[in-house]
């Protein structure tokens, strides 16, 4: 499924952010546009920055102009023919005319500005303004030539901001932002990022990084549900990628974590941008406009589960501000941390050291810049003195929920940076990262190492067993023989972490032994929500329930523990072909919390039913048609009803060896093979509701209220009917069987007795086999057939250990 998908659904207009680097060219703007053409949101919200280098162009400039460098005018005249070639290359010429207009009216404004000679700090903001406005102008106009109902809006209509660093006024705000929304219903409008304006109408910047912060501010403002930034890489790593190569795409990121790897300077996250996220409903996601299905990063409100660093991120140029306090130093670092804090300079990292009255506090180059001119300035009032900017540091830290508190990654970090030449080490109070600063070095070789010693250790997976019975016993007796291989492939550490039947349960933080599930289980009684509140503090790095019953109010509990991170492998129907609308609820939690739910041995056992599923569609094969005998036990009586005795003894006898289920009226139903044929449906890629499978019921209605015994006295009853179509399918030159049948054209499903010609591949199988067949557009006139045994305690268990094992191998 193409990560283009609208997923917000109906709810209330979505944000998408498109940097500069995703405007740089025309390409780039009509690549831009075909993402917001597949993402399918009519009334989205479209902020973006100023095309390519834009925003630097006109900082120079200003640059140029103020020390009266003559190549000023060159440079407007530069920027005025950039832009010209960039409206002409994107759009036609009708679209074009009315844009080059406004482009030269814009152009002549800004040479006025510059001759007034009155470049006061709004007026610096207005001319950098122009660069967001002609990327919105632009957008918009394209989108709308397309097709789609488009137009720009300047943010200096709604946003209302005052003081420096400026403060949003977030009541006004919201108040002018929605009289507009309302005025432009369904309709995309391209909103400029980075500028505001004040009470008095005067252009106002939100300062570095504004772009980002103007897309989840309009989020919180309009009470989006989403909000997206899109940029040239596709999320978080957990390291630099063009440094390690082995790092790897983080797809959720808790809000906390994100926030700490803003604060220590990531040029992807930035700590204003997650403000709003904090203080309002939206979900924030960062793609890349190159390469939209590369993956994402998801930024979550609730914490991590898994306990320790995550990324290894570092700063190459950093600069240490250091200072000497002489009385009261607690009090004066704290009073200073506060003051810095208020003016957006926290630091990214600090050093106490009381016994020589020195505080040391760590910046990037551009930070350090502003925070040692304030500094200077507040040095009388700020009780400190001897203050110094020192050069030639950086920074390396490792980011993760806890990372302070996991003894081996802390080893692993103090013994890699001992090597090093180091200035100081700093654990954040709030355990979310682990600083060190060192004087500058080649970091990339110890980049590598401390994100090798993070990543190659076992990931902690701890398993809940649902089911004792006989399917839940040859699995354990599986997974006891087959642990070791698994750790040792997979650099997993596996643990039972808990085993439940219908008595109770037993959980264990340390692991449950396999013998003790087996042969000396003393459950407790457990109610489900206490059970699972256990779950919150697990301590594993992922958890896994394994579902071997077949109870249906287990799977009412699926989306609790999809709520709460737990992955499902289920050899329980109940869950895959479960009521319509339960289902689709279950299938966007597994989205929305990235749980993986798997469910390969509740179709046909050990037979790769689903994997050859799967295997077509990731082909590119569209699934025409699926049909075949998916009960044994059905498969069993047909195979040996040939007249010569009635099927009621066909049926007492099977009953009597255990092949059907210990009624067998919940084989003969069709509803077993209904619930397996709407799983296959919904792998193929179709949402069949199990209300709209037509479904012929072998068991009359005068048997179908009877108890157990009483059913087994009447069987006789069955074989009038039976007979009959036994004797029909003789006429028609052709063999009686049980067929499920799936047509996705018409999206017609059906389960009961058809005839079948003699030489079809129904016709001839061993008794109680199962035959799958698989049509496609190249698998038409000839399906892809699987045939095997579809039961049996092993080979189901077999097929939940390669679930787990496929699981695993992603994590």
């Amino acid at each position: 499924m193409t990560m283009l998908q609208n997923d917000t659904g109906g709810q209330r207009r979505p944000v998408h952010k498109f940097g500069g680097s995703s405007l740089a060219d025309a390409a780039c703007f009509h690549r831009v546009a075909g993402i917001i053409h597949n993402l399918a949101q009519p009334d989205a919200l479209i902020v973006v920055s100023a095309p390519g280098k834009t925003t630097n162009r006109l900082i120079e400039l200003l640059s140029l102009f103020t020390s009266g460098d003559s190549a000023a005018p060159e440079a407007l005249e530069g920027l005025h023919g950039f832009q010209r070639s960039l409206i002409e290359t994107t759009l036609d010429e009708a679209g074009a005319v009315p844009l080059l207009a406004a482009l030269d009216d814009d152009i002549q404004t800004i040479a006025a500005v510059l001759e007034s000679q009155r470049l006061d700090d709004y007026q610096r903001s207005l001319i950098q303004s122009f660069g967001e406005v002609w990327s919105s102008r632009l957008l918009a106009r394209l989108l709308a030539g397309q097709g789609l109902p488009a137009a720009s809006l300047d943010a200096r209509r709604f946003l209302l901001v005052s003081g420096s660093p400026v403060q949003v006024d977030e009541a006004e705000s919201r108040r002018r932002l929605s009289a507009i929304l309302a005025g432009h219903q369904d309709q995309i409008l391209v909103v400029t990022g980075f500028i505001a304006a004040d009470a008095e109408g005067r252009t106002r910047l939100l300062g570095r990084n504004g772009s980002d912060f103007s897309a989840t501010l309009l989020a919180s403002l309009a009470d989006s549900s989403h909000a997206t930034i899109w940029s040239d890489v596709p999320g978080v790593f957990s390291a630099d990628p063009r440094r390690v190569k082995e790092a790897r795409l983080l797809t959720r990121l808790s809000l906390p974590e994100a926030a700490e790897l803003a604060r220590l300077g990531s040029p992807v996250l930035h700590s204003r941008t997650l403000g709003p996220v904090a203080a309002s409903r939206q979900q924030l996601m960062l793609r890349c406009s190159y390469h939209p299905d590369d993956g994402h990063t998801r930024i979550l409100r609730q914490p991590q589960r898994a306990q320790g660093a995550r990324i290894v991120t570092a700063v190459d140029d950093t600069v240490l501000l250091e200072m000497t306090i002489p009385a009261r130093f607690q009090e004066t670092v704290d009073a200073l941390t506060d003051w810095l804090t208020r003016r957006e300079l926290a630091p990214l990292a600090c050093k106490r050291r009381p016994e020589r009255r020195l505080w040391q506090i760590a910046y990037t180059r551009e930070q350090a810049e502003q925070a040692f001119s304030l500094l200077r300035d507040h040095q009388p009032a700020g009780s400190f003195e001897g203050l110094q900017l020192r050069e030639g540091f950086s920074l390396v830290a490792l980011v993760g929920k806890g990372v302070t508190a996991q003894a081996e990654q802390c080893l692993h970090f103090y013994h890699a940076l001992n090597e090093q030449p180091l200035e100081f080490i700093q654990p954040a109070g709030n355990g979310l990262s682990l600083v060190a600063v060192v004087r500058k070095v080649v970091l990339d070789p110890l980049l590598l190492r401390l994100h090798q010693s993070l990543f190659s250790r076992p990931r902690r997976v701890g398993l809940v067993l649902f089911g004792r019975g006989n399917i839940g016993q040859a699995w354990l007796r599986l997974y006891r023989e087959q642990k070791a291989r698994l750790e040792q492939e997979l650099n997993v550490q596996l643990s039972l972490y808990g085993a439940f039947d219908s008595r109770g349960g037993m959980l264990a933080s340390q692991g449950l032994e396999v013998e003790q599930v087996l042969n000396d289980f003393q459950p407790r009684s457990i109610v489900w929500p206490d059970w699972l509140e256990d779950l919150e503090e697990h301590g594993f790095d992922s958890l896994v329930a394994m579902d071997f019953t077949a109870s249906e109010a287990l799977v009412q509990h699926y989306p609790a523990l999809v709520q709460r991170h737990v992955h499902l492998i289920a050899a329980n129907k109940h869950g895959g072909a479960a009521e319509q609308a339960f289902y689709l609820r279950l299938k966007q939690g597994l989205a929305e919390h990235r749980v993986q739910f798997l469910s390969n041995a509740t179709v046909g056992a050990g037979l790769p039913v689903q994997t050859a599923i799967h295997q077509l569609r990731h082909s590119g094969e569209q699934i025409r048609a699926i049909s075949g005998l998916f009960s044994g036990t059905l498969s069993w009586l047909f195979q040996h009803f040939d007249g010569s005795q009635p099927f009621s003894e066909l049926v007492l006898q099977a009953w009597q060896q255990g092949l059907t289920e210990p009624d067998p009226r919940e084989d003969l139903n069709g509803q077993d093979v209904k619930r397996k044929l709407v799983i296959l449906a919904r792998e193929a890629g179709f949402d069949l509701d199990p209300a709209k499978v037509r479904v012929s019921n072998l068991v009359p209605e005068s048997l179908a209220a009877l108890d157990r015994e009483r059913f087994i006295d009447r069987l006789d009853e069955l074989d009038q009917p039976l007979a009959e179509a036994l004797a029909q399918a003789r006429e028609e030159g052709g063999v009686l069987r049980h067929v499920a049948r799936f047509d996705a054209h018409s999206g017609e499903a059906s389960v009961g007795l058809e005839v079948v010609a003699g030489e079809h591949a129904f016709a001839h199988l061993r008794p109680g086999d199962n035959v799958f067949a698989i049509e496609t557009q190249h698998y038409r006139q000839n399906p892809l057939v699987i045939q095997g045994p579809g039961a049996g305690r092993e080979v189901t268990a077999a097929a939940m250990q390669a679930d787990l094992w496929q699981l695993l191998t992603t994590l």
